[in-house]
């Protein structure tokens, strides 16, 4: 049984590395100083004694990774070509997470479950998805090829191909968009859905406020004269007493 991964799919992970952190400068640097790497590296070294009956020893391989790099990775999880996890401390994905190609995680994402039985509980992710910092991808959802996840985000539900999600729940903020381009952090630029329908609030109620002013500037002297005879007359009632 062959233990090392195919140096195909490694330098595959090597150039995902390079083509998505400006900081990367080299393939040595990636090799030697990128966790993110070295979990996926000890991740495809876990998964092939996992799908060869060791269990146990596929277990302690992604112990060992753990502890080293803070990434949890259990052996069971299918990962694709081109996986990336930067920066990568906190990361933890589920046994039955399965992950597509061009794939790119932030620190602190949870590809999580939500049930104790033992079928699919992980969610699986198609092509080109980004999850940023902090997200949690929670239970045997699919988010479609080129979805972006906002960081912080919880997402509890299927999300289309080309989607952007934020929030807590996610929602959808754009879609349709190019699965080729690569947002960092899976900031979608199109703001905070809370924070615009606030705006858009506020908006309805200087509306509202410039339509009420603008009646007060029109009202017929009649209806001024008729409230103050009412007021006069309760003047009167009151004096009586």
């Amino acid at each position: 049984m062959a233990l090392i991964p195919h140096l195909k799919s490694l330098g595959q992970d090597v150039d995902a590395v390079l083509a998505r952190d400006p900081a990367a400068r080299s393939r040595l640097e990636v090799v030697f100083l990128y966790p993110g790497f070295h979990a996926v590296l000890w991740h495809r070294v876990a998964s092939r004694l996992w799908r060869s009956g060791w269990r146990f020893l596929a277990r302690l391989v992604a112990t060992w990774s753990r502890f080293v790099t803070g990434i949890e990775i259990h052996p069971g999880a299918k990962i694709g070509r081109g996986f990336f996890i930067d920066h990568g401390h906190g990361v933890v994905i589920g046994e039955t997470t399965e992950i597509g190609d061009n794939v790119t995680l932030y620190q602190g994402v949870t590809l999580g479950g939500t049930s104790l039985h033992q079928g699919k509980r992980h969610p699986t992710l198609g092509n080109d998805v980004i999850v940023g910092a902090g997200a949690k991808v929670l239970g045997p959802i699919m988010l479609g090829d080129g979805v972006r996840v906002g960081s912080n985000a919880v997402v509890t539900k299927d999300v289309a191909s080309g989607t952007v999600v934020v929030g807590i729940p996610a929602k959808p903020v754009a879609q349709k968009r190019a699965t080729a381009d690569f947002i960092a952090y899976g900031t979608p630029g199109d703001g905070d859905p809370a924070g615009a329908a606030l705006r858009g609030l506020m908006e309805q109620v200087e509306l509202l406020r410039a339509r009420v002013e603008e009646l007060e500037r029109h009202r017929p002297p009649a209806d001024l004269a008729s409230e103050k005879d009412s007021s006069s007359e309760e003047q009167a009632r009151r004096i009586d007493r």
